[in-house]
């Protein structure tokens, strides 16, 4: 794929509200598939600065943590993501 990474969204939002990657002090926080059920625990949480990086892992099988206006941040699965690329 190419272009610069310009967001990442969610296919279907929840109750129809915008949700978009969650920016921490730490960076965009994604969930490793080799933990499978547990992969949404602190501990086993992947941490990169860049949306281009999470992208990347999203590719790859990473869920991606996504928050929205009045929502919980909530771990998402990659096949319920879109890349959108410039």
């Amino acid at each position: 794929m190419k272009g610069k990474v310009i967001r990442i969204e969610r296919l279907v939002s929840r109750d129809g509200a915008i949700e978009e990657p969650e920016l921490s002090a730490k960076g965009y926080c994604l969930g490793d598939p080799k933990f499978g059920a547990v992969k949404h625990h602190a501990k086993n949480a992947v941490y990169v600065k860049t949306l281009e990086e999470a992208a990347e892992l999203v590719s790859q099988g990473f869920s991606l943590r996504m928050i929205g206006k009045g929502k919980r941040a909530s771990l998402v699965a990659p096949r319920s993501l879109n890349i959108i690329r410039a």
